[in-house]
């Protein structure tokens, strides 16, 4: 079934602007949020998606659905997807909702189910897997991302512009990573080290959900593999005290409005991404890195942050492939699977030809 129809479900910091790039890129696109949304070049209407007749309703009349909701209402949306023989994506980094989509896929095999297709996991993997394809043999695959202030305050160093139960199931799930060849779990906040990105100084620390399938693809054919969140100095020290000195791991949406409160969304951000690849490369032993710094921009006359661009951006592309034929139109795909340059020849993905670059 081919795509030129889509529904976006979610307006908020993403999902306004996955539907801006879905008609700029020439599709025929109905926004749906909670309340009535009016947005200047956008179909929109309001939907309870907790009224599974509404929802299967809303999808009546489409080809694909892009979900840029909390994580937790992602899986209704599949399961109506599936129900309705719609395309299917999302920006998850929920492992469970991931797991029911791919069981969604193999009971539909006609449609495309694509998860995970933010920016980690997503653009992390898709840029970390195309540098791994380039080499002959690969030793270790290490990803990072970080989405900051880029004019830090206090001892957290932070601004909440990406969803705050999000970021506290980062710091609280353990960590699928693969060592020694094989897929294990580690906790979260664990394995720090010192990173450096065109003179700033971060840190880095093991945090869930940011590879994705990454670890099922890679177990056996890598002998290290994770992924691991950018923060400033001390910041992973400091949550660390919340969390467990102040024994609020229980309590995580108390923990959410609190940092919320404290450390509120800010317009000055910066996304840095890090992939780095070692192993053999044309007979001998070589390291590649793939190091960008993402900042707002401006998009048709309207700024936007740079964790909304990046994260939308990226999406966009993913159905891009999918229309074009590029990617399968059926069954589950894997960020993995998508190619570097083909996400970078879309219309959403050049905006990462033209940004990003750091300065050595």
């Amino acid at each position: 079934m081919s795509i030129e129809k889509v529904a976006v479900f979610g307006l908020g910091k993403v999902g306004e602007l996955v539907g801006h790039l879905l008609v700029r890129a020439g599709f025929d696109v109905t926004g749906l949020d909670a309340r009535e949304r009016p947005i200047e070049g956008l179909r929109t209407r309001a939907l309870d998606v907790t009224d599974a007749d509404a929802l299967r309703g809303a999808l009546g009349d489409v080809d694909a659905v892009v979900s840029c909701l909390p994580y937790h209402l992602n899986v209704s949306v599949a399961e109506a997807a599936h129900d309705t023989a719609v395309h299917y994506f999302d920006l998850t980094e929920d492992v469970p909702t991931t797991q029911r989509v791919i069981e969604l896929a193999k009971d539909r095999p006609d449609n495309v189910f694509v998860p995970q297709c933010g920016l980690a996991p997503g653009l992390i993997g898709i840029v970390g897997s195309s540098l791994a394809d380039e080499f002959d043999s690969i030793r270790s695959i290490e990803l990072k991302v970080g989405a900051l202030p880029q004019n830090p305050t206090g001892l957290l160093g932070y601004a909440f512009n990406w969803s705050a139960e999000g970021v506290v199931n980062e710091y609280l799930n353990d960590c699928e990573v693969v060592r020694s060849g094989e897929r294990r779990m580690v906790p979260a906040m664990s394995e720090m080290e010192r990173v450096v990105i065109g003179g700033v100084e971060l840190e880095a620390a093991l945090t869930s959900g940011g590879l994705g399938t990454m670890c099922q693809t890679y177990e056996g054919r890598v002998h290290r593999l994770d992924y691991k969140t950018l923060r400033y100095p001390g910041h992973f020290r400091q949550m660390q005290f919340l969390f467990d000195e102040l024994n609020l791991r229980d309590e995580r949406e108390l923990v959410g409005r609190i940092l919320v409160d404290a450390k509120p969304p800010v317009d000055d951000d910066v996304v840095y991404l890090f992939a780095a690849v070692e192993g053999v490369w044309q007979g001998q032993p070589f390291r590649r890195n793939h190091v960008r710094a993402y900042r707002p921009i401006d998009i048709d006359g309207r700024t936007w942050r740079a964790i909304s661009w990046t994260t939308a951006a990226s999406a966009v592309s993913v159905v891009e492939l999918v229309a074009r034929g590029v990617l399968p139109r059926q069954g589950f795909v894997r960020q993995e699977e998508i190619a570097l340059t083909d996400l970078l020849a879309t219309k959403s993905g050049r905006l990462f030809q033209t940004h990003g670059k750091v300065d050595a």
